[in-house]
């Protein structure tokens, strides 16, 4: 079978749920497992794989759902542990103090992305933005969109050092050396130089999108207006970024950019530096009043138009769990604390190898390397002690089990999405088995046919690939694992120099961090602490523009290295 008819099947999954999430508006929970069953379907006929094989990949993609499930409970339980303890209610207060426009809120939860890092981001700002007062559908586009720039070092440097690591032994090669560092950091500066346009694009972007989108005037130039504010706070976060990417590593430019962007950026909003004058003398942005908001910006989480909030506690305490968030991340995910071989101890994961007897189909959770037990829910179970939950006061009785039981109940509705997501990702990556095919995978069809039509292009597609990966697999990470290989061989093929294969990584690394705004994993988390289960292909149809804008950026700027 030529390649082209290859790519066209595989293409076909995503096609079913592109048509039936953005086109039909429907649910992921009805789109998804119709797309598992048309990639079995194409398992079983298109690849000649055997059923006992797409079952194995289908208990795969089961057990690695799992992991990402416990994420996302973990970051639902962290918010109404907070909500519940009175701390949310006082974060809102504070926020309301540095400032009350909702462009500029929007900025500010917007540095929680890179600090939160972990493929969850959207899951924890979303909710402080629907609960300052945004709508639910806004504040889950904004928070997507958002997660993006840091992606490419979130997780302590994963999806860099992860992502790339098939494909270290040949850099090595090719640059002479035998420090993996090297090829790792390399791949690091290129990336944030991917990722530069954007950084500063982005912000001022994202609001005229909302103001366009979601504000009284439907206007992008309200969203414009503050630029100059944008800027700074791109560079707030971009100077500890881009300090950490090139000098240390690509262990912590998100982490640290993100923890002393924050900071700064609060210190700074407080000071009134960069923020318009009309909003110095109170003329602040708003949304409509909620009864005036579309019915679709609303989902099962009904806004209670609440604007003052009451500080049940100090800052620094309501604050608090987010900072044990971020500490916990570097001392147990960075090596230099050596508490790393201990969270990633296999006596620690849960799952199986050679699922139902097929070699190589593996799946294992590393349930304390999970962000969903460690830190989430741990120290959700810290709060309960740290903000006296067990007592009865104003806020009322019972609030752990109220916390715990509202977030366990908004997880039935992504459970099923989720599952079938992963599950006909696992049938992608592991199709390219049968000689019917000649070893070739789904997703390698669709990249290799991509890269014939492009061509001497390339540099300006190369970031879609990774775009794609994250789409399909949910992760930048697996997206680099699952391209690293062929963005390399493509630059050779091309005949590119040895930096040039390094800017093609770095185009894929920025690509899969991009992807992060259109794949159904993210859309499914961000409607699941939002209310919107079932809305997913209409934040799917906004946000694959912004999608668009950041690969062309991506492009020019490899176009330009090259």
């Amino acid at each position: 079978m030529s390649i082209e008819l290859l790519a066209f099947c595989a293409f076909l999954p995503i096609l079913v749920a592109l048509i039936l999430m953005a086109g039909l508006r429907w649910s992921s929970m009805r789109a998804m497992p119709l797309a598992w069953l048309t990639a079995v379907v194409l398992g079983l006929t298109v690849w000649d794989l055997t059923g006992m094989r797409i079952a194995a990949l289908t208990l795969q993609g089961v057990i690695t759902a799992a992991g990402v499930l416990i994420i996302v409970f973990g970051a639902l339980l962290i918010y109404y542990t907070l909500t519940y303890s009175g701390a949310m209610e006082t974060i809102q207060a504070g926020m309301t103090k540095i400032s009350p426009d909702r462009r500029i809120q929007a900025v500010v939860i917007g540095f929680i992305e890179g600090a939160a890092g972990f493929g969850t981001p959207a899951a924890l700002a979303a909710p402080l933005l629907l609960g300052l007062g945004f709508p639910p559908m806004c504040a889950a586009i904004i928070c997507l969109c958002y997660n993006s720039v840091p992606v490419t070092f979130g997780a302590v440097g994963t999806p860099v050092l992860q992502g790339f690591a098939s494909a270290c032994d040949i850099g090595l090669q090719a640059l002479g050396v035998t420090d993996s560092a090297v090829f790792y950091k390399l791949i690091g500066e290129y990336s944030t130089l991917m990722h530069t346009p954007m950084l500063f694009i982005l912000p001022v972007f994202m609001l005229g999108f909302m103001t366009r989108l979601y504000g009284r005037n439907k206007s992008w130039s309200e969203g414009f207006a503050i630029w100059k504010y944008c800027l700074m706070a791109s560079v707030v976060f971009g100077i500890p970024y881009y300090i950490m990417a090139w000098v240390v590593g690509p262990e912590l430019p998100s982490l640290v950019g993100g923890i002393i962007g924050l900071a700064a950026l609060i210190k700074l909003t407080q000071m009134g530096v960069c923020v318009p004058k009309d909003v110095r003398e109170g003329k602040h942005w708003d949304f409509d009043p909620i009864d005036k908001w579309d019915s679709t910006w609303i989902g099962a989480i009904k806004p209670t138009g609440k604007v003052d909030y009451k500080e049940h506690m100090s800052q620094t305490m309501a604050w608090m769990p987010y900072i044990l968030c971020g500490l916990l991340l570097v001392i147990t995910r960075v090596p230099a604390f050596h508490l790393k071989p201990i969270i990633t101890d296999p006596i620690f994961n849960i799952g199986a190898s050679n699922i139902l007897g097929e070699q190589g189909v593996n799946s294992y959770i590393a349930i304390l390397n999970l962000p969903g037990t460690i830190p989430f829910i741990l120290v959700s179970l810290v709060t309960i002690f740290m903000h006296g939950m067990l007592r009865n006061d104003e806020i009322g009785s019972n609030k752990v089990r109220m916390a715990w039981g509202t977030a366990l109940n908004k997880m039935v509705a992504p459970t099923v999405s989720l599952l079938a997501a992963v599950a006909l990702v696992s049938i992608f990556r592991g199709s390219g088995v049968s000689e019917a095919t000649n070893g070739i995978s789904m997703p390698m069809a669709l990249a290799t046919f991509l890269s014939d039509l492009a061509g001497g292009a390339w540099p300006m597609l190369a970031s879609y690939v990774g775009g794609l990966g994250a789409f399909i697999t949910g992760s930048n990470t697996v997206s680099d694992m699952m391209f690293a290989n062929f963005q390399w061989d493509m630059a050779t093929q091309l005949s590119y120099n040895l930096d040039q294969h390094f800017i093609i990584l770095a185009a894929q690394a920025a690509g899969g961090a991009m992807g992060n705004m259109i794949c159904v994993h993210n859309i499914v988390a961000a409607c699941a602490v939002t209310g919107l289960i079932g809305r997913e292909g209409d934040i799917l149809r906004k946000t694959f523009w912004p999608f668009m804008l950041y690969g062309l950026c991506v492009g020019i700027v490899a176009i330009i290295l090259m």
